[in-house]
Protein backbone atom coordinates (compact mmCIF):
# COMPACT_ATOMS: atom_id res chain seq x y z
CA UNK A 1 0.00 0.00 0.00
CA UNK A 2 0.91 3.65 -0.23
CA UNK A 3 0.45 6.47 2.27
CA UNK A 4 -1.21 9.53 0.76
CA UNK A 5 0.31 12.77 2.13
CA UNK A 6 -0.16 16.42 1.29
CA UNK A 7 3.13 18.34 1.03
CA UNK A 8 3.23 19.94 4.48
CA UNK A 9 2.69 16.55 6.12
CA UNK A 10 6.09 15.58 4.70
CA UNK A 11 7.38 17.93 7.42
CA UNK A 12 4.90 16.98 10.13
CA UNK A 13 5.82 13.30 9.93
CA UNK A 14 9.38 14.19 10.97
CA UNK A 15 8.37 15.22 14.49
CA UNK A 16 5.14 13.33 15.14
CA UNK A 17 5.25 12.02 18.73
CA UNK A 18 1.64 10.96 19.28
CA UNK A 19 0.03 14.34 19.89
CA UNK A 20 -2.79 15.73 17.80
CA UNK A 21 -6.16 17.39 17.53
CA UNK A 22 -8.32 14.52 18.84
CA UNK A 23 -7.89 10.95 20.10
CA UNK A 24 -9.18 9.69 16.72
CA UNK A 25 -6.63 11.86 14.91
CA UNK A 26 -3.80 10.47 17.06
CA UNK A 27 -4.96 6.88 16.56
CA UNK A 28 -5.09 7.38 12.79
CA UNK A 29 -1.69 9.10 12.71
CA UNK A 30 -0.19 6.29 14.82
CA UNK A 31 -1.34 3.83 12.15
CA UNK A 32 0.15 5.99 9.41
CA UNK A 33 3.44 6.31 11.34
CA UNK A 34 3.54 2.53 11.65
CA UNK A 35 2.93 2.06 7.94
CA UNK A 36 5.70 4.52 7.07
CA UNK A 37 8.03 2.88 9.57
CA UNK A 38 7.28 -0.48 7.95
CA UNK A 39 8.45 0.84 4.58
CA UNK A 40 5.30 1.91 2.76
CA UNK A 41 6.04 4.60 0.23
CA UNK A 42 4.41 8.02 0.00
CA UNK A 43 2.38 9.50 -2.82
CA UNK A 44 1.91 13.26 -2.68
CA UNK A 45 -1.66 14.47 -3.03
CA UNK A 46 -3.27 17.86 -3.54
CA UNK A 47 -5.55 18.59 -0.60
CA UNK A 48 -6.72 16.37 2.26
CA UNK A 49 -4.80 13.14 2.72
CA UNK A 50 -4.64 10.10 4.99
CA UNK A 51 -3.63 12.27 7.97
CA UNK A 52 -6.60 14.57 7.44
CA UNK A 53 -9.12 11.71 7.23
CA UNK A 54 -10.47 11.94 10.79
CA UNK A 55 -10.91 15.72 10.61
CA UNK A 56 -13.02 15.82 7.47
CA UNK A 57 -16.29 15.15 9.32
CA UNK A 58 -15.97 18.40 11.29
CA UNK A 59 -18.30 21.27 10.32
CA UNK A 60 -15.43 23.43 8.97
CA UNK A 61 -12.31 21.25 8.56
CA UNK A 62 -9.18 23.35 8.43
CA UNK A 63 -7.79 20.93 5.81
CA UNK A 64 -9.51 22.96 3.07
CA UNK A 65 -8.43 26.43 4.18
CA UNK A 66 -6.26 28.68 2.04
CA UNK A 67 -3.69 28.91 4.83
CA UNK A 68 -3.21 25.14 4.69
CA UNK A 69 -2.86 25.20 0.91
CA UNK A 70 -0.25 27.95 1.28
CA UNK A 71 1.56 25.78 3.86
CA UNK A 72 1.49 22.93 1.31
CA UNK A 73 2.94 25.13 -1.43
CA UNK A 74 5.80 26.31 0.78
CA UNK A 75 6.56 22.80 2.02
CA UNK A 76 6.50 21.44 -1.55
CA UNK A 77 8.99 24.08 -2.61
CA UNK A 78 11.33 23.61 0.37
CA UNK A 79 11.26 19.81 0.43
CA UNK A 80 11.57 19.69 -3.35
CA UNK A 81 14.57 22.02 -3.21
CA UNK A 82 16.18 19.86 -0.53
CA UNK A 83 15.59 16.63 -2.45
CA UNK A 84 16.22 18.03 -5.91
CA UNK A 85 12.81 17.11 -7.29
CA UNK A 86 9.38 18.58 -7.92
CA UNK A 87 6.91 17.83 -5.16
CA UNK A 88 3.64 17.72 -7.10
CA UNK A 89 0.52 15.59 -6.81
CA UNK A 90 1.43 12.08 -7.89
CA UNK A 91 5.09 12.30 -6.86
CA UNK A 92 6.28 9.17 -5.06
CA UNK A 93 8.77 9.17 -2.22
CA UNK A 94 10.41 6.18 -0.59
CA UNK A 95 11.19 7.20 2.98
CA UNK A 96 14.42 5.22 3.40
CA UNK A 97 16.65 5.84 6.46
CA UNK A 98 19.14 8.15 4.72
CA UNK A 99 16.37 10.31 3.30
CA UNK A 100 14.57 10.54 6.64
CA UNK A 101 17.85 11.54 8.34
CA UNK A 102 18.51 14.17 5.66
CA UNK A 103 15.01 15.61 6.01
CA UNK A 104 15.27 15.71 9.81
CA UNK A 105 18.67 17.42 9.66
CA UNK A 106 17.32 20.10 7.29
CA UNK A 107 14.24 20.56 9.48
CA UNK A 108 16.34 20.96 12.65
CA UNK A 109 18.56 23.50 10.88
CA UNK A 110 15.51 25.50 9.76
CA UNK A 111 16.09 24.85 6.05
CA UNK A 112 12.58 23.49 5.50
CA UNK A 113 10.67 25.35 8.23
CA UNK A 114 9.08 28.23 6.27
CA UNK A 115 5.85 26.25 5.93
CA UNK A 116 5.69 25.98 9.71
CA UNK A 117 5.30 29.73 10.28
CA UNK A 118 2.02 30.33 12.08
CA UNK A 119 1.39 26.64 12.76
CA UNK A 120 0.04 25.90 16.23
CA UNK A 121 2.37 22.89 16.51
CA UNK A 122 5.55 24.75 15.56
CA UNK A 123 6.93 25.13 19.11
CA UNK A 124 6.35 21.45 19.87
CA UNK A 125 8.08 20.43 16.64
CA UNK A 126 10.98 22.79 17.31
CA UNK A 127 11.49 21.21 20.73
CA UNK A 128 11.39 17.70 19.30
CA UNK A 129 13.95 18.59 16.63
CA UNK A 130 16.19 20.37 19.16
CA UNK A 131 15.99 17.30 21.41
CA UNK A 132 17.31 14.97 18.73
CA UNK A 133 13.90 13.63 17.66
CA UNK A 134 13.39 11.54 20.80
CA UNK A 135 10.07 9.74 20.93
CA UNK A 136 9.16 10.22 17.27
CA UNK A 137 6.79 7.62 15.88
CA UNK A 138 8.03 7.51 12.29
CA UNK A 139 11.20 5.45 12.19
CA UNK A 140 12.63 3.45 9.36
CA UNK A 141 14.63 0.30 9.70
CA UNK A 142 17.46 -0.30 7.28
CA UNK A 143 16.29 -2.65 4.56
CA UNK A 144 18.27 -5.85 4.27
CA UNK A 145 19.23 -6.80 0.75
CA UNK A 146 19.99 -10.46 0.10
Amino acid sequence: MTVRLRPHHLLCLLTYVGKGYTPAFVSNYDCIAGRLSDGEDIVVVDGPDDVCATLLCEPDPHCFRDSVRERDAQAAYDVGDLLGLKILAGARIELHPALLARMRKAFAEGVTRKACLGCEWSDLCSGIAAGGYGGVRVRTASKVCL
